[in-house]
C-alpha cells in the first residue's frame, strides 16, 4: 500500500507541477515565446531541489505548453528535452541549493538559441541569440526561482513532505 500512496503522490506534484508551468506560460503568453523571451514558468525550475517528481513535471509542463501555444515542432520536442536536462540536472546537484538554478539556465541557453535557428528561421547569430535566452534564463531561474526558492523553503515540509531534503 505504501508504494502505491508514494506513486499517486509522485504522479500528483508531477501534474500539479505541470499544470502551473502550463498556466503561467500561457497567461504571460506575450512575453514567454520569442527570440527574446522572459519565461516566469521557468522560475519553477528550482523545484527539484524539493522534490523528484519536478523533473517529469517541467518537462510535460513545457511540453503542453509549447503544444497549446503553437510552437513548432523542433520547438516543442527540443524545448521540452532541454527543460527535461536542465531539471535532470538540478535533481542531480540538488545538495548546493544555490546552484540548482544552473542546469536549466545552460541547457536552455545551448539548446533554445538552435531551435530559433532552425524551427523559426532566426537570422540572429547563434552566440547573440545564446546571450539573450540567457538573460531571460538567468532572469527567470536565477532571479525569480531563487526567490521562490526561498519562499518554499519555508514550507518544503508541508508542500514537498515526502519529498523534503
Amino acid at each position: 500500500m505504501r508504494n502505491s500512496k508514494n506513486a499517486t503522490y509522485f504522479m500528483v506534484h508531477a501534474a500539479a507541477i505541470a499544470a502551473i508551468y502550463t498556466v503561467l506560460t500561457l497567461v504571460f503568453a506575450p512575453i514567454s515565446f520569442g527570440a527574446v523571451q522572459f519565461r516566469i514558468s521557468e522560475a519553477l525550475c528550482i523545484l527539484p531541489f524539493f522534490t523528484p517528481a519536478a523533473v517529469p513535471g517541467l518537462a510535460l509542463g513545457c511540453l503542453i505548453s509549447n503544444l497549446l501555444c503553437g510552437a513548432a515542432t523542433l520547438d516543442v520536442v527540443f524545448g521540452s528535452i532541454a527543460t527535461l536536462i536542465g531539471a535532470i540536472g538540478s535533481y542531480a546537484i540538488r545538495r548546493n541549493k544555490w546552484a540548482v538554478c544552473l542546469p536549466p539556465i545552460i541547457a536552455n541557453t545551448l539548446i533554445i538559441p538552435w531551435v530559433l535557428r532552425f524551427a523559426y528561421g532566426s537570422e540572429d547569430m547563434i552566440w547573440f541569440a545564446m546571450i539573450t535566452v540567457g538573460i531571460g534564463e538567468i532572469l527567470a531561474i536565477g532571479v525569480l526561482g531563487n526567490m521562490l526558492m526561498l519562499a518554499l523553503e519555508r514550507y518544503k515540509g508541508i508542500i514537498f513532505k515526502n519529498h523534503a531534503i
